[in-house]
């Protein structure tokens, strides 16, 4: 299996939106909203396209592409404890269709877009997600650095790498990715609607989703 990165072109769009609500059906809840994330992100004044990349997967010679795989970057920031506001990326929803889930695919994005993120001068990634993921990709509690929550709680979710040395130096805080990751719930089911419909139901992921919720602290 033949795995080629490149850059998301405007006749991904919906495609990608198709491949992330397949990735993210039942996996922190019942349903998702993850794929009219995807939808409105693009128009987000924060988004950068140099590091939105989509995954395509040739399985045999001669056949068609497959879609695949997907990451998003944002701009997001650090309020630091002194006032200051200090510019970091984050990246959601990265998908991935179940059909090829843990075969590489979710790796290579994230690896590259990290790359290409140092390679334009960005200093630190900030994302939610599951730390037993992550940390293969040298992301850390971002307790570790003192940073928070904007609700100013630490999380075991809330988690930082750093792709250059010492960015976080004296400095501790509050994470904001910005309310875009607050979609509007009846916006996004109206958005779904324009989807083939699908009954929501249960994973055993969403235990780990609120078992990681459970463990934020002051």
């Amino acid at each position: 299996m033949q795995i080629t990165l490149r850059l998301e072109q405007p006749q991904d769009f919906r495609r990608v939106e198709e491949l992330t609500r397949e990735a993210f059906w039942d996996v922190h809840c019942p349903g998702c909203d993850e794929h009219y994330l995807a939808h409105i992100l693009r128009d987000y004044e924060g988004f950068i396209p140099e590091l939105d990349y989509v995954a395509e997967i040739l399985e045999e010679s001669g056949a068609e592409p497959v879609l695949a795989g997907n990451i998003m970057y944002c701009e997001a920031y650090i309020e630091a404890d002194h006032g200051d506001r200090y510019p970091v990326l984050t990246f959601g929803p990265i998908s991935v269709l179940p059909l090829y889930q843990r075969m590489g695919i979710g790796s290579t994005l994230i690896k590259h877009s990290k790359e290409i993120a140092k390679e334009l001068g960005h200093k630190l990634i900030v994302i939610y997600g599951d730390p037993d993921y992550y940390q293969r990709f040298g992301f850390v509690a971002a307790e570790n650095y003192g940073i928070k929550g904007k609700d100013g709680y630490f999380s075991p979710a809330l988690q930082i790498c750093e792709l250059q040395s010492n960015t976080l130096q004296g400095i501790s805080g509050k994470f904001h990715e910005g309310k875009i990751y607050e979609p509007n719930p009846k916006a996004a089911a109206e958005f779904d609607r324009s989807f083939p419909a699908r009954e929501k139901g249960f994973k055993p992921s969403q235990l780990r989703f609120q078992d990681l919720l459970a463990q934020s602290h002051l």
